[in-house]
């Protein structure tokens, strides 16, 4: 029996899968769990319209919304981890290097340089919380060390955005644990000589990273409700055994109890920048 065209026209109709929405069109706040269109949180640095809780940004989206259109230019970019121990866990840290760069696009957690705020040249570095929870390998104490050297050297500000969830590399033992110390003398050097250090904390700033380069800003600044610590809360309750305080090891705590200068929201930070940069007569 023949079938009409417009038969097999309707059928093809019926069959047909239903359009969906693309992937990746939407996010959820980590905070106020609101759904939020991802291109208008982009635009807005990757904070909730809704709730403005601050999400995680990386670190080449801060130098995009940090420094001035077109000033960035990237020192030591040819640094590249190695792995001096063999170290393996679920996989080798060579394999998980390699996984991490093809994922993230960086070498390695943090990106230094030097470039302008307001028209203001300093030096700039940031570490990246997507990279091994930006914990300090052999690389990111260089290239922070190098950084600060330099900014001595040159006689500029010097910034260093912090997100950091991890301290030191456990892939790289001892080596990475020299890093704090090594990056702590640089910047001790910088203060004899008369720099400006502004350190901003952002979520996470934890572990070795918070315990040290990163509280030794001359200013310290924080992003709304990060979280800043040594060790995690969960970490501190079962061993001490007792409640702890609420909101415990968030910006809005510490600023409190002074162990930070300023909380300051991401849309506004450039500008504090500057102005510190000038009151201090940098």
């Amino acid at each position: 029996m023949a079938t009409s065209e417009t038969e097999t026209t309707g059928k093809a109709k019926m069959t047909r899968e239903k359009r969906g929405v693309p992937g990746g069109l939407w996010i959820r706040c980590e905070d106020c769990g609101e759904t939020i269109f991802r291109k208008e949180a982009e635009a807005l640095m990757s904070v909730c319209p809704q709730c403005g809780y601050h999400m995680y940004l990386s670190a080449p989206d801060r130098v995009k919304w940090m420094l001035d259109e077109g000033t960035f230019e990237e020192w030591d970019a040819d640094l590249s981890p190695m792995d001096p121990l063999g170290f393996r866990d679920k996989k080798s840290y060579a394999d998980r290097l390699k996984s991490e760069q093809a994922r993230t696009g960086m070498r390695d957690a943090a990106l230094t340089g030097t470039g302008m705020i307001r028209a203001r040249r300093v030096a700039f570095g940031v570490t990246d919380s997507a990279f091994i929870m930006g914990s300090m390998g052999s690389v990111v104490g260089e290239r922070l060390t190098r950084l600060v050297e330099r900014a001595t050297q040159e006689n500029l500000a010097l910034i260093i955005i912090s997100g950091s969830g991890g301290g030191a590399r456990m892939h790289e033992g001892i080596l990475s644990l020299m890093q704090m110390a090594k990056v702590s003398a640089a910047l001790a050097r910088y203060g004899q000589a008369g720099g400006l250090f502004i350190s901003v904390l952002t979520n996470p700033t934890m572990g070795g990273v918070a315990a040290s380069f990163a509280s030794l800003g001359d200013l310290v600044f924080a992003e709304p409700k990060a979280l800043i610590g040594f060790a995690g809360p969960r970490t501190i309750k079962a061993t001490i055994r007792v409640e702890l305080p609420e909101g415990f090891q968030t910006s809005e705590f510490l600023l409190e109890h002074g162990y930070i200068d300023r909380i300051v929201r991401r849309s506004d930070l450039k500008s504090e920048i500057a102005r510190a940069i000038d009151y201090c007569g940098k």
